[in-house]
């Protein structure tokens, strides 16, 4: 048993020591077992094996903003070659940043940017313009008086502000659309429910929703349903998670904005190498936005633009 155990040991070993890779670099994600984040890692993990980088995937298992700067300032004590993390606001973050960089390690902000800071590159969408898109598809397909409610991840997080200031400036004029509040869902689905079931028995007369993030549109149609309006509510969600088309298909979401956080990952795992290559690399880098209905949607995926099936895109 010694003698096996011992060469079993020493093969592994062995292997694990011809394994060699060009850089160490680190995905910090806004919460373990996120949907939408898995996306990103993918899209980042298939580009890592392709340019030969060992990725690391970490974060906190609720978004929690104190656990993301730990794992960043550890990750930076250990020396890693570069760090992809969504941006968080506050002078904390920056100084981590500036840490960082000033010792060689390039920080790219993803899905969510931190422009104050010494970052390298923000690589995600426009939020601000996603929010605009939602509110000229709310604006374009709803007749009458609307009073719309909106659900958030967190107030404090920087592409959520970006997407609801957006929104308000896409409504502002049209006078029949009234913002009735804002409200938090914490990142989570429980609390997208939560928050709607909150906004309908404060508002009755509440007949519109824009949830900003990928877990609150499928949450929002649940806390509707648990209200049993007589009218349903129109509902433009965020992101393409497959819950999120089934319920476009079904009809009790309308429209949703859809980002690229395959894409997302891909280029910031890019990016990151160019950076340390020393190549010029464009610090803003916005990937793809478009509006998905229920006739780009068919058995839950989304039909490929090549068919000829109108999506609009920005």
């Amino acid at each position: 048993m010694i003698y096996f155990g011992k060469e079993t040991f020493y093969v592994k070993s062995e292997m694990e020591s011809t394994f060699s890779y060009q850089y160490h670099f680190v995905l910090i994600t806004e919460e373990v077992g996120n949907d939408y984040w898995h996306l990103i890692e993918n899209g980042a993990q298939e580009e890592a094996e392709l340019q030969n980088v060992y990725l690391e995937y970490v974060g906190p298992t609720r978004s929690n903003n104190e656990e993301k700067l730990e794992i960043l300032d550890r990750m930076i004590s250990a020396h890693v070659d570069g760090i992809i993390v969504p941006g968080i606001p506050g002078e904390q973050f920056n100084n981590l940043v500036k840490k960082a960089v000033d010792i060689g390690i390039p920080i790219i902000t993803i899905d969510g940017d931190a422009p104050t800071s010494e970052r390298d590159v923000y690589v995600g969408t426009d939020n601000y313009l996603a929010g605009v898109l939602a509110g000229q598809t709310l604006v374009a397909e709803t007749k009458g008086e609307q009073y719309v409610g909106v659900v958030v991840g967190t107030f404090d997080a920087p592409n959520q502000k970006l997407r609801l200031e957006g929104f308000k400036d896409a409504i502002e004029k049209e006078t029949r659309i009234h913002l009735v509040e804002v409200v938090e869902s914490n990142i989570t689905e429980i609390g997208a429910i939560d928050a709607t079931y909150s906004l309908m028995k404060k508002y009755p007369q509440m007949n519109a929703f824009f949830g900003a993030t990928a877990l609150d549109g499928v949450g929002i149609v649940q806390g509707v349903e648990e209200m049993m309006p007589k009218n349903a509510p129109y509902i433009i969600a965020f992101d393409t998670l497959p819950q999120t088309l089934d319920l476009i298909e079904q009809g009790k979401i309308q429209a949703t904005i859809a980002q690229n956080p395959t894409e997302m990952g891909r280029q910031a795992v890019s990016s990151l190498i160019r950076v340390l290559n020393k190549e010029k690399v464009n610090r803003l880098q916005y990937t793809e936005t478009s509006v998905i209905h229920k006739g780009d949607i068919k058995n839950g995926e989304i039909i490929p633009l090549e068919a000829d099936h109108e999506v609009n895109k920005r």
